[in-house]
């Protein structure tokens, strides 16, 4: 098993964080990574989504919610082709921080057997696709954090 993490620090509270995280016919407006949930996901269904790494075509998948916990966590298992080949369990944590900031974890466990054939490809692309999306949440979390009226 191999695993990309990612974490970054967003001046907004969980709940902000957590609500623009979910807002998932949002994401083709401010997401790079994610370009589109076709189905928003509820646990222990499939849904679809479509993402593109950097310098890479769209990709559709059709993975299962293993767990979508309000302002704490989402999760989900897709797998390429059939199960054991090449899956991807890929993982959204909020975790409370000092003075109302959140820590937002983003990160991915691939198992399956064509693993270290596409691991080069997986800890450049994927890795900087979860940054870049990371780093576009925090932005609009805290964009929409400063907009609250007081």
């Amino acid at each position: 098993m191999k695993r990309i993490s990612t974490d970054i620090i967003i001046y907004a509270p969980k709940e902000i964080v957590w609500k623009v995280l979910t807002d998932f016919k949002s994401y083709p407006d401010w997401n790079p990574f994610i370009k589109l949930f076709k189905r928003v996901p509820e646990k222990g269904r499939r849904f679809k989504v479509v993402i593109q790494q950097p310098g890479s075509k769209p990709m559709t998948f059709s993975p299962v919610c293993l767990e979508l916990s309000d302002n704490s966590e989402l999760r989900w298992l897709g797998s390429l082709g059939f199960k054991g080949l090449f899956d991807g369990e890929h993982i959204f944590e909020l975790f409370d921080e000092e003075y109302g900031k959140t820590r937002f974890v983003q990160r991915e466990n691939f198992s399956g057997i064509l693993v270290p054939l596409l691991w080069k490809q997986l800890d450049k692309k994927t890795r900087k696709g979860f940054e870049l999306m990371n780093e576009a949440l925090k932005e609009r979390a805290e964009k929409t954090y400063r907009e609250i009226p007081a």
